[in-house]
């Protein structure tokens, strides 16, 4: 039965644009998949125990390394979007190394990597006669190009960015079948008797950082080839960080679909209060969904697919017995 629904839902969301719905709701479709896409790469490490608040710095890393190749070299973001998640995943390997060596772990942690996207961001400013500041930059424009990663047609980049969403969610799984999920939840639930075991902690902790922080830094890239426009203000630092974070969270980061649903809640919310309030309430939604966030950590702590997805399976369970 789950998995019709599944396919159902799939086949929807494939044949959604053959609508004629209006380019700005497949923009906002287009929105919900790149952010899921970010809200899924950061969820597998979080759903661990690894909270990272800083991967703004791996999605600036990302876009700003793809953007400034294609701008000054003319390279292909395809590539630049390898280099971009290297980068990140480098750096990844070597914050991960010093806080897994050092026992840097839980709220010490999230501190910490709050302070790296923050430290990113203003890198970014500072080098300003490469990055253009504060003030950002606009991506050279070559119209509908699968090489450049340009389209004019929304329609593109939607079945783009839902391909890239869909492989987030099949790597989840490969994380799932592999050894290293095991091990990662042995040392979530107890580091110490994980390790007397003889799993070697550190290794599996940096694998799953690097990857999502590899994974994050490719959906910077997305985000910035879609909208051609990189400012460090929204693709770094401490805002689009904890974005990022109560994405995952709200929708439920130990579920599969719990990052894709917070994302699509907060998206939506987000674009109903712009829409209908716009200037007049600035910052409404962020109180909203900051308010909602709150409530739910107390109240359903697995977000709200993961809640959900648990009673279903409570319910379902007497029945089978």
């Amino acid at each position: 039965m789950r998995h019709w629904v599944t396919a159902g839902v799939l086949l929807g969301v494939l044949l959604f644009p053959l609508l004629k719905v209006s380019p700005y709701v497949l923009h906002i479709a287009t929105l919900i998949f790149i952010w899921a896409f970010i809200a899924t790469a950061w969820s597998y490490m979080g759903r661990f125990g690894l909270v990272s608040l800083g991967h703004g710095a791996f999605i600036g890393i990302g876009a700003y390394t793809a953007g400034l190749m294609f701008n000054l070299e003319g390279l292909s973001p395809w590539i630049g979007m390898l280099l971009g998640g290297a980068l990140a995943a480098l750096l990844a390997l070597l914050v991960g190394w010093a806080c897994f060596r050092f026992g840097v772990m839980g709220d010490y942690f999230a501190l910490l990597t709050l302070a790296l996207g923050e430290i990113v961001s203003l890198l970014l400013v500072a080098f300003r006669d490469h990055t253009g500041g504060s003030l950002g930059f606009t991506l050279k424009r070559v119209g509908t190009s699968w090489l450049y990663m340009q389209f004019e047609d929304k329609t593109h980049f939607y079945y783009l960015a839902l391909a890239f969403l869909v492989g987030a969610l099949f790597l989840w799984r490969w994380i799932d079948r592999s050894k290293m999920q095991k091990a990662l939840r042995a040392i979530g639930e107890d580091e110490v008797a994980a390790a007397t075991l003889g799993v070697t902690t550190i290794r599996y902790k940096l694998k799953i950082t690097m990857i999502s922080a590899f994974v994050a830094a490719v959906g910077g890239v997305l985000y910035a080839q879609y909208v051609t426009y990189l400012n460090p203000h929204t693709l770094a630092g401490v805002g689009p960080s904890l974005d990022i974070a109560f994405k995952a969270i709200l929708g439920g980061m130990f579920s599969l679909w719990g990052p894709t649903v917070g994302t699509g809640i907060i998206v939506l919310l987000e674009e109903y209060i712009r829409v209908n309030y716009g200037a007049k309430y600035i910052g409404l939604s962020q109180i909203a969904y900051g308010i909602a966030l709150v409530s739910l950590i107390i109240f359903l702590p697995k977000g709200i697919y993961g809640s959900l997805e648990e009673r279903f399976r409570r319910r379902k369970t007497p029945a089978k017995n």
